[in-house]
């Protein structure tokens, strides 16, 4: 038995999970190779070989739950990564030529995967599965939830930043008689997001969000901050700042880790976000601070587990009708996709947060309104 097995053997039996074990969470190996390999990169190795066949786990969600609990990741720290760090504290990997790769590399690979895989009103986005049963109610939640904390009325101009296929301003156009524009980087989700939305006061945008200057009543932005990165982050509130009207509010929804750090994890980026960056609580505050004012702050981050679950059910109910278009390889990378974030999710290793902002504050203050199902709870108590 090789030191490397033996080193990773006494690590994960700090998280209660076996190598070659009989649990659905235990790991099972089928390369000797695979234990040194991820003690010399670290989570990059364990994707690479998680997509190569070299090992396997029944239930990945928490086989990456446990792991991400007891912290396992912060006990190997290989050096062959340092380079990873560097060059996101030394670079502006999101500028305005590298910021549309993402949507080549993610966002452009097939409209016919996420329609397979998302709800029916394709929300790529952490779902409000408050009273929820399912993956369209807890979608339906979310979009009602901030349009209500937009306070949207008709008549109202409303501004998407990643508006994605559209989900969010079709809902905000039928439901609350706003116009919409949405900017986004991906050509394909114009192509169908164009189409879903025909015959709305909807305007889509292959356009990089720093190019924009008019004002708006209103602003969101869901699920797109995580690819803006710490550099541009000034930048990116002072784009709101100034197409937002004074008596607007602006909404941002994003996903947000624990500890203020720089660059992403290592197989993400090369494989699912090129040049994705998450936020903390304080690079948010710090930037935002002197230019708009925080009115709510709400983290609903555990709702990002059944939702990601949800996703790879359908993902995985519906593989034969895209199997033809990806390979096994693609299958194994997506499935460690979304079942790994989902485990991190579960550890609350990360969160999902929806801050209100404000360009000088509400005078009386700001009162996040609740839904039917958030009223019933409150009753309950």
């Amino acid at each position: 038995m090789s030191q490397a097995r033996v080193f990773i053997q006494e690590l994960l039996k700090e998280a209660d999970i076996e190598i070659n074990g009989h649990r659905p969470w235990d790991i099972q190996v089928n390369n000797e190779g695979f234990f040194q390999d991820v003690l010399a990169r670290g989570n990059l190795a364990l994707g690479e070989a998680y997509m190569a066949g070299e090992w396997d786990c029944k239930q990945l969600d928490e086989f990456f739950h446990r792991l991400l609990r007891a912290r396992i990741g912060e006990k190997i720290k290989p050096s062959r990564l340092l380079w990873h760090h560097l060059r996101s504290r030394f670079f502006n990997l999101q500028n305005t030529k590298r910021a549309w790769k993402v949507g080549e590399h993610h966002y452009d690979i097939g409209n016919k995967l996420y329609q397979q895989m998302l709800d029916k009103r394709m929300v790529y986005t952490c779902g409000y599965w408050n009273n929820a049963q399912n993956l369209e109610q807890a979608q339906r939640n979310k979009l009602e939830l901030t349009c209500r904390k937009l306070q949207l009325q008709p008549g109202m101009k409303l501004l998407d930043i990643g508006c994605g296929w559209g989900s969010f301003m079709k809902y905000a156009a039928e439901n609350y008689g706003v116009e919409c524009v949405g900017v986004t980087i991906s050509k394909e989700q114009v192509k169908l997001g164009e189409q879903l939305c025909a015959g709305l006061p909807i305007e889509f945008r292959l356009q990089d969000y720093r190019d924009l200057n008019e004002k708006f009543d209103a602003i969101v932005s869901l699920g797109m901050f995580e690819h803006v990165g710490q550099r541009n982050y000034k930048d990116y509130f002072e784009v709101v700042e100034r197409c937002l009207r004074d008596d607007g509010l602006f909404l941002l929804h994003t996903i947000g880790r624990n500890r203020d750090m720089h660059g992403t994890d290592p197989w993400i980026s090369k494989y699912i976000f090129p040049n994705g960056e998450l936020p903390c609580l304080t690079h948010i505050d710090r930037v935002s601070r002197d230019i708009l004012c925080t009115e709510d702050v709400h983290n609903f981050g555990a709702d990002y587990d059944p939702t990601l679950m949800s996703w790879y059910r359908n993902f995985e109910a519906n593989w034969s009708k895209l199997e033809g278009d990806y390979d096994e390889t693609f299958f194994r990378m997506w499935r460690y996709y979304l079942l790994s974030c989902a485990g991190a999710f579960r550890a609350r290793n990360l969160q999902l947060w929806q801050w209100v902002f404000s360009k000088q504050g509400i005078t009386g203050g700001y009162h996040r309104p609740r839904l039917d199902s958030d009223a019933a709870d409150a009753q309950a108590l």
